[in-house]
């Protein structure tokens, strides 16, 4: 058994190519992916290969953690059945390339237990899981309080504010200096910084991933007021320590989601209660990948880009 797969062959060298899929055990599930998303995060980083070292990474590689498809084979003991549709956050059974993290493929085996079932409602918006999961894990419920601002209205900040109002927080204020990305906002409000002076906040999600914005933040927190770094910076973050000390700061970093993250994220998507309707805004079939993520890392009017790989079943 084999597979068409979008491989980062080295850095910024990418193709669409066919590799052999390991035989499935019988705890797993063969899934023919039906859509994937592109992580303008993760996969910029395998892309242009500043991923920072760690265990397993290496090229060739395929990409992706944001994958929906339907099971076409079940093992015994995988505890799924033929035909669900199920979210997969990636998968590691190829041969001649690594699985970093293996979502990219018109057909991956994958542990069932590693597979998250999602409603045909829900449909190509499971792609969002992953993300929504890092919104969710991001917000740490019941440790600190839900946020007041938001800092970037990407996907990401998108999905933290509407997490929010879902959760029974206050609507937020998020903050969005490039004006292609203002819209879209539900229940809350969007402004730019300049446009929100003199208001202070007890929790901020910084989201951006921006350098040199941690001073400013500060000066609009409120006395013991929490700034959760939950974008991914390239360079070394600092402050100024007297306004923090002044004001008690508390700072937190939130990484990557963790299973039960999933699992929450998606009981609230597939029973409706989140809303993932427009979030994404990009579609390329899977055999135009190179376009895609050129359109995906670059244009600003792209929230989500999604792979189709239905015509590679």
């Amino acid at each position: 058994m084999d597979t068409l797969a979008v491989v980062f062959e080295q850095p910024e060298t990418l193709s669409v190519r066919r590799l052999p899929l390991l035989p499935p055990a019988d705890e797993d599930v063969v899934v023919a992916i039906r859509w994937s998303g592109i992580s303008t995060g993760t996969e910029r980083l395998l892309y242009t290969g500043t991923m920072p070292p760690f265990p397993g990474l290496g090229y060739p590689l395929v990409p992706g953690y944001e994958a929906v498809g339907t099971i076409v084979q079940a093992g015994p003991a995988s505890g799924r059945t033929e035909g669900q549709l199920v979210f997969i956050a990636g998968s590691k059974g190829f041969e001649g390339a690594r699985g970093l993290f293996g979502g990219q493929a018109a057909r991956v085996v994958v542990p069932g237990a590693r597979t998250v079932p999602i409603t045909d409602a829900v449909g190509e918006k499971g792609t969002l899981f992953a993300l929504a999961a890092t919104a969710y894990h991001a917000l740490g419920v019941g440790q600190r309080p839900l946020p007041d601002l938001i800092i970037g209205h990407g996907a990401l900040g998108r999905l933290i504010a509407r997490l929010t109002l879902v959760l029974g927080g206050a609507a937020p204020t998020v903050w969005e200096i490039n004006p292609v990305r203002m819209g879209g906002a539900t229940g809350y409000r969007v402004v730019h910084p300049d446009d929100d002076q003199g208001t202070t906040y007890q929790c901020i999600q910084e989201v951006s991933g921006a350098n040199g914005l941690i001073d400013t933040l500060v000066s609009r927190l409120k006395p013991r007021g929490t700034i959760v770094l939950a974008g991914f910076y390239h360079e070394p973050v600092s402050f100024v320590f007297p306004p923090a000390f002044l004001r008690e700061a508390t700072f937190t970093v939130a990484a990557q989601w963790a299973p039960g993250d999933l699992v929450a994220v998606a009981e609230l998507a597939n029973s409706g209660k989140l809303d993932l309707d427009g979030l994404i805004t990009h579609r390329q079939d899977a055999s135009e990948a190179d376009r895609a993520y050129v359109t995906a890392f670059t244009d600003p009017d792209c929230v989500k880009m999604i792979l189709d790989w239905s015509a590679a079943a």
